[in-house]
């Protein structure tokens, strides 16, 4: 009923979630079951524009939408690393244009060439806390606006439990005032999972670890007097350095290197996005 396959390994001590009969069903329906794959979801460096009147008359418009409505499942269920293409794809699904096609079809050939992936959790435990969670957001990157993407990943059990990729709602001033707003989200992710932990009978009796790869926006999450910049900025946003003061939330940092979250704020190339795939458990 899901399109999800769950599998359980007793000797390896694993599960694993996989939709490749879902990717096998879509790839067919939309005529790419004879694709070449490649290796990453959208070319590194890509920026999507508005499409003229001119060049999106050119699209099938309802096409484009019965494609993007189909793969959303794919990176909302068990693919977080098409995640981000999804949500640029779907920004345009208004009116897309011959890019926003040609980009739509490099993910269905990166889907040819992975359609295999599983998201694995092996039950490890991550620094000795019950879940990790990571943040990031890339600056001005929507052309149109000039709004930022933010994004988070909390990993727990070796692989991805939850993710997000999405355009923030305000115009940020600075790189800091991105990584702080995506941070704000996440941290609201952070309180989430400690909430449905505690019912679970797992109650945090320590704060949960955010990994920033920004140290601005750290001691802004830490430092009162770092906020004198910040004034401009709603008061909901805030509400982070109110759960770091009272111990529920601990921002540190995390090398760009080494954050999961990167791939869910822009295109990367082939090594990154590899690494990043191995950190959401996907094998």
């Amino acid at each position: 009923m899901l399109g999800i396959e769950i599998e359980h390994d007793f000797e390896k001590r694993t599960v694993s979630l996989s939709q490749h009969r879902y990717a096998v069903d879509k790839l067919a329906l939309f005529g790419m079951s004879d694709c070449c794959p490649v290796k990453t979801p959208m070319v590194p460096g890509t920026r999507l524009e508005k499409a003229s009147e001119e060049d999106a008359a050119k699209v099938d418009k309802e096409l484009y939408m019965r494609a993007v409505g189909a793969l959303m499942y794919l990176a909302t269920s068990t693919r977080p690393d098409i995640t981000y293409t999804m949500g640029c794809l779907a920004h345009f699904s208004s009116n897309p244009g011959t890019a926003h096609e040609a980009a739509l079809k490099h993910l269905f050939r990166y889907l040819q060439g992975t359609k295999d992936l599983k998201l694995v959790y092996n039950g490890n435990v991550d620094e000795g806390e019950p879940f990790l969670t990571y943040t990031d957001a890339d600056h001005g990157g929507d052309p149109d606006g000039g709004m930022s993407t933010g994004g988070f990943l909390v990993r727990m059990g070796g692989g991805a439990v939850s993710w997000r990729s999405k355009l923030q709602p305000i115009v940020t001033l600075s790189t800091t005032e991105a990584e702080y707003v995506a941070a704000v989200e996440a941290g609201k992710k952070i309180k989430w999972m400690r909430s449905i932990l505690a019912e679970f009978g797992y109650p945090c009796s320590f704060a949960s670890t955010l990994l920033i790869d920004n140290q601005s926006a750290i001691q802004v999450a830490k430092n009162p007097d770092h906020h004198g910049r910040m004034k401009h900025l709603d008061l909901c946003y805030y509400w982070l350095r109110d759960k770091v003061e009272l111990g529920f939330i601990n921002p540190l940092y995390v090398s760009t290197g080494q954050n999961a979250a990167d791939l869910l704020t822009k295109p990367l190339e082939r090594v990154k996005k590899e690494l990043f795939c191995g950190m959401f458990g996907l094998v």
